[in-house]
């Protein structure tokens, strides 16, 4: 069983999307679970304060260093690695993803305000990640792009394990375009080729077009492309 634990100050966000769909089945059929931890539950104080000013100055507040850590000390092994969502982290991406569904578990630790404090990211075995260059109110959220990423690549999620092979980013490039009926929708025809029956063709047309759309879409990931092949 594939465990996750998510740190939060809201648990009411989840499990949001989770209980539903192809994840709502595995969680029934124990391929994973869901664990979440209220970080404000580990505060000490009368209050449940789980933030202060920052030292040095400036606008917002940061998330307690004793408070966070007592949280995560009450939950993990001493070892357990942990992903705290942040925008300086490094970007997720499938390969990310990948290495992530390989193993046991996934701790996730969201943040908000300005931060959490430098020293529990620096004293527990934490890794900073980020879902993009832009800037969102808290780790729930990001969070929910990053479980989404990783679930459906734990081995009985999905119906059809096959597909992901064929999906972007799984070859270096982005997905080549698909289709369905109607075969003619608002004078709009379905390429002759996928019609064909001739398979060979088609695995040659659809490796054309994802070609073609990274190459004008994302040159970063063609250029990285080009440099494996």
């Amino acid at each position: 069983m594939f465990k996750v634990k998510i740190f939060t100050l809201y648990p009411e966000f989840f499990p949001g999307p989770f209980d539903k769909g192809i994840y709502g089945n595995a969680l029934e059929k124990k391929i994973w679970n869901l664990n979440i931890i209220n970080i404000r539950d580990f505060a000490e104080d009368k209050h449940k304060t789980v933030d202060d000013t920052p030292y040095g100055g400036g606008t917002g507040m940061v998330m307690r260093a004793d408070v966070v850590a007592n949280s995560l000390d009450n939950n993990l092994e001493s070892k357990e690695k942990i992903y705290y969502l942040s925008p300086r982290g490094r970007l997720l991406n499938q390969e990310i993803a990948k290495k992530i569904s390989k193993e046991k578990s996934l701790n996730i630790l969201c943040g908000h305000f300005e931060g959490v404090d430098q020293r529990v990211l620096d004293n527990r075995n934490i890794e900073e990640i980020s879902i993009g260059d832009y800037v969102i109110s808290g780790g729930e959220t990001a969070s929910y792009i990053v479980l989404d990423s990783v679930l459906r690549l734990i081995p009985g999620v999905l119906g059809n394990e096959a597909s992901i092979l064929d999906e972007s980013f799984e070859n270096g490039l982005l997905e080549y375009p698909q289709y369905t009926k109607p075969q003619i929708w608002q004078e709009n025809k379905v390429p002759e080729v996928l019609l064909s029956g001739d398979h060979a063709k088609i695995k040659h047309w659809r490796l054309s077009q994802s070609e073609a759309i990274t190459r004008d879409r994302r040159p970063d990931l063609w250029q990285k492309h080009n440099k494996k092949n």
